[in-house]
């Protein structure tokens, strides 16, 4: 998690919480890894999947309220374990 300290110090500046928060993934279309994105994000999220024109990625955003910085670190986190996946 030492790598995620600097987005965790950004989210706290913030003192409103609970925060709406956009997250942005981009993933291969291939090996379940748009699922694996999907189980990550928040349930109650208004997610949506845009393709690229091959079809061969796809851009995930997930706008939720989150309750506080952790979960939104936690998420990007786990997210950035799945090969291929680029975090915006």
């Amino acid at each position: 998690m030492q790598e995620y300290q600097s987005l965790l110090a950004k989210l706290k500046e913030n003192k409103k919480w609970p925060l709406l928060y956009m997250f942005k993934f981009i993933v291969p279309n291939e090996d379940g890894k748009v699922d694996q994105v999907k189980a990550l994000l928040p349930k109650h999220g208004n997610v949506s999947f845009k393709h690229t024109k091959n079809l061969k990625y796809v851009s995930i955003t997930c706008k939720v309220s989150m309750k506080n910085a952790e979960g939104i670190v936690d998420i990007t986190a786990k997210a950035n374990k799945i090969e291929g996946l680029i975090s915006l």
